[in-house]
């Protein structure tokens, strides 16, 4: 469970892109408020373990969860199902072909553990500058040309930060992410973050991991 804290002592940004050091918050989950989608505020997020969530009052919310979820590449658990719906090919796979359409389905899609999305259009303009400059990236599954299911995230270093995925058809997402997962296995990335536990993901083999311990496993991938 996130822990938020909404009254004083909050850390607002300034313009300098420094964020907290969040190995010294504690219990605390909330790492600061305010600042801007520029790209390079989001890598320095990335890079020291924090990320973006939701946007309230004109202020964005950034957090760094104590634990972490994370996915080892290589650990994806997958099903006879998903398996067979793999090897038939059902999805024809593309990486990067449609980034602004997987993030703003991931922004329409309905998900029954949410009433709204945190991702605003302000979130999709901060990261469609990550994807021009080549760090946000997406993996899209297609049905009969349709985009039906998808993720996307950022790659810094050798780790892949996971954002959000959406799925219109069944498996359509898990497919995705198996792809995802072949090629953090090609790429040799540490992890792939998922930021927070569900039991999706768990069932999907997500473990979670004290913040002490992904910070030194974020410290190497980068």
């Amino acid at each position: 469970m996130i822990q938020v804290r909404k009254k004083p002592p909050l850390y607002l940004l300034d313009e300098s892109n420094i964020f907290p050091d969040p190995s010294k918050l504690g219990d605390e989950d909330l790492v600061a408020v305010g600042g801007d989608f520029s790209s390079e505020r989001l890598i320095n997020a990335y890079k020291s373990g924090i990320f973006p969530w939701f946007i309230e009052e004109g202020l964005i919310y950034w957090f760094s969860p104590n634990p972490r979820t994370i996915i080892l590449p290589g650990s994806l658990k997958v099903s006879k199902s998903l398996s067979k719906t793999i090897k038939k090919n059902k999805f024809k796979i593309k990486y990067d072909n449609n980034f602004e359409g997987v993030i703003k389905k991931c922004a329409t899609v309905k998900r029954k553990e949410e009433s709204g999305t945190w991702i605003s259009d302000e979130f999709v303009d901060g990261f469609l500058k990550l994807h021009n400059k080549g760090v946000a990236h997406s993996i899209e599954c297609y049905l009969e040309d349709r985009l039906v299911g998808g993720l996307y995230g950022l790659i810094i270093g050798n780790a892949f930060f996971g954002e959000s995925m959406f799925s219109e058809v069944s498996d359509s997402s898990k497919v995705a992410l198996f792809y995802l997962d072949r090629m953090a296995q090609e790429k040799n990335f540490h992890f792939i973050d998922c930021q927070v536990h569900t039991k999706h993901l768990q069932s999907l083999g997500a473990i979670e991991v004290e913040r002490s311990a992904y910070l030194n496993m974020l410290k190497k991938a980068i």
